[in-house]
């Protein structure tokens, strides 16, 4: 009896697994998943952080993000170590993952006919997430680091994931079709190694990668990245934000970037020591910060809005 219930729960558990092995994660789990997230979210549940945050984003710097999440006690939300495209260039988007592991024909063979068959996927398997881009997203891929016959993504499906989203990739493994890629003005992105091969996909031969999972939690370098995360991706480091943090983290990045303006401007000027600076601000200094926000209101690098948020809620 003993055996038979271990057996049971044994299926059932296998059972269970396959039914989300290979597709997306479901609405309900998502959703369950990401409970600190109140905004809007896309169909598939996915949370659509508004364009006006995302834009506001791409000047927030990894010190300052990384300062927000660690306050937060999200810990692991930066991965470093990447190859790049376009260096100079700022990332920022919501992800789309997608997780790939050694291939196996067995399983391969099962998940291309789920997905042809049940799920009406077309093509091969590195397609299917690519299908779902919209927009402002970023594809976020965990490739195990694959290298020698592993690249999924070439010039071609570069010029796909662009056309769709507008961004590059963090890809966790290797590209191939490089020059091809550079070519994408904005094609702004992060991954391990180049390699010009290219991955083998043929269940009754040669294979190298199985894709596993679309949109649930997948891991880059020591992050678990969840759909829905906003990627910043800039001077070759990658950080992942938790939606529910996204305004937090550029309102936090606005107010340390205008202190740090009016600071320098201030000691330039001789007004206060980089002492008086350097430390808890006096009334005195808090009182000339609100004054030199309301003068200089219409020529800072913050929205005029957010500033007149600000000044709401300070005393002096």
């Amino acid at each position: 009896m003993k055996l038979a219930f271990v057996t049971a729960s044994l299926l059932c558990l296998i059972g269970s697994l396959t039914v989300s092995l290979g597709q997306q994660i479901s609405r309900d789990e998502l959703i369950a998943m990401t409970p600190e997230w109140k905004g809007e979210r896309y169909p598939d549940g996915r949370p659509k952080v508004p364009d006006s945050i995302l834009k506001r984003m791409k000047l927030v710097t990894h010190e300052e993000a990384w300062a927000v999440l660690r306050n937060e006690n999200f810990k692991y939300q930066y991965a470093d170590g990447w190859k790049t495209i376009n260096p100079d260039s700022v990332l920022v988007g919501r992800a789309v993952t997608a997780t790939f592991m050694p291939g196996r024909p067995d399983v391969h063979r099962f998940l291309d006919k789920k997905g042809h068959e049940k799920d009406g996927r077309v093509k091969a398997q590195n397609t299917w997430p690519i299908a779902l881009l919209t927009k402002g997203d970023v594809y976020v891929v965990d490739q195990f680091g694959m290298h020698e016959d592993g690249p999924t993504i070439g010039d071609n499906l570069g010029n796909d994931i662009y056309t769709k989203t507008g961004n590059g990739i963090v890809y966790e493994g290797a590209i191939r079709d490089i020059d091809g890629l550079k070519e994408l003005g904005g094609f702004t992105s992060f991954f391990r190694s180049y390699h010009p091969s290219h991955h083998l996909n043929d269940p009754g031969g040669a294979l190298n990668t199985t894709l596993v999972s679309i949109n649930h939690p997948t891991r880059i370098g020591k992050v678990m990245v969840m759909p829905g995360d906003i990627v910043l991706g800039r001077d070759g480091g990658v950080i992942f934000i938790p939606p529910h943090l996204a305004e937090k983290v550029v309102k936090t990045s606005e107010i340390v970037r205008l202190r740090d303006m009016f600071s320098h401007q201030r000691l330039r000027e001789q007004k206060y020591t980089s002492g008086q600076i350097d430390t808890r601000w006096s009334p005195e200094i808090e009182k000339d910060f609100s004054q030199w926000l309301n003068t200089y209101i219409d020529k800072l690098p913050v929205p005029k809005e957010q500033i007149q948020e600000f000044l709401k809620t300070r005393t002096w």
